[in-house]
């Protein structure tokens, strides 16, 4: 990370110990915010007394440079919502994905009547994903008229 210090500013300030602020404005005006980040746009010392913005250069020019900055940070800190939304929702699906796994499957007698045949081919019941009660209802409705009609 070199500081540019003979090129003047793009507002035309050739002050020296703006060097930094010039640096990351030129960046910026070449659309490399990773040289602009770099460079020290991010920095946490960037508006302190001695910090990185130039107190020589024009209001506009300072101004385009802390709006730069507001906005990166701005879409960072929407990345980093993102990215926990993304956590806390998968969280919540697997939580509600182990409460299902632990939740046994509804049993009615019209489940024991049906025979040995089928019990002994079906997976054991820890293995089988968990349906939502009206699908688990309907499949047990299922079972019971197909016990009533017999054997095919």
């Amino acid at each position: 990370m070199s500081e540019r210090t003979s090129a003047p500013c793009r507002c035309g300030c050739a002050d020296a110990r703006g060097a930094t602020a010039h640096a990351i404005v030129a960046a910026l005006a070449q659309d490399d915010l990773d040289a602009a980040i770099a460079l020290g746009l991010l920095s946490a010392n960037f508006d302190d007394g001695d910090g990185i913005v130039c107190r020589q250069c024009t209001g506009a020019c300072t101004q385009a440079l802390r709006s730069a900055r507001e906005a990166r940070l701005r879409a960072l800190a929407a990345r980093e919502r993102y990215r926990a939304r993304n956590l806390r929702l998968q969280r919540r699906a697997d939580e509600r994905a182990a409460q299902r796994a632990a939740t046994p499957a509804p049993t009615s007698a019209a489940d024991n009547s049906v025979g040995d045949t089928i019990a002994d081919t079906s997976p054991p019941a820890t293995q089988r994903p968990a349906l939502p009660s009206a699908a688990a209802a309907a499949l047990a409705r299922a079972k019971a008229k197909a016990a009533q009609r017999g054997p095919t």
